[in-house]
């Protein structure tokens, strides 16, 4: 190796290294109400769902590496701010049927979970039978 490859292979870490001291805010707020659900469905949205529409994310080892941790964050901010589970009670009859009838169009069209979360939570795939449960669940009004 040449020494302008190393000394680019240096800066490269000691880019890598510093950024590391970004802070990423990775709280979990307080949960304000747990969502009503069947069992069925609360088992589909934890598996699914829940790490960015709700408080309750799993924050993974690698959510704690930056550049990774910026875009893992932003996903959960971005996330949280559209569509929260766990302040489902903050939101008016109206408010409520939008967010249902949005969150059950962006699953139809295989929008969520999206392909880079599943990359990873292969867990998260809904199956047919699972979008039949979450169906019924955000089109009925969660009863």
């Amino acid at each position: 190796m040449n020494g302008k490859k190393v000394r680019a292979i240096g800066v490269l870490a000691l880019v890598l290294l510093a950024i590391q001291a970004i802070p990423v805010d990775r709280r979990n707020p307080p949960v304000e109400q747990r969502i009503a659900a069947s069992t069925e469905v609360r088992a589909i949205l934890r598996r699914a769902c829940f790490d960015c529409h709700s408080h309750e994310t799993v924050w993974p080892w690698y959510s704690r590496i930056a550049p990774i941790s910026w875009l893992i964050a932003h996903d959960v901010h971005e996330g949280r701010d559209k569509f929260n589970l766990s302040t489902w009670n903050r939101l008016r009859p109206r408010q409520e049927s939008k967010a249902r009838k949005e969150a059950w169009d962006e699953v139809s069209e295989g929008e969520m979970p999206p392909w880079r979360y599943l990359v990873l939570h292969p867990r998260a795939r809904l199956s047919p039978e699972d979008k039949t449960f979450l169906r019924g669940w955000l089109l009925s009004g969660g009863l």
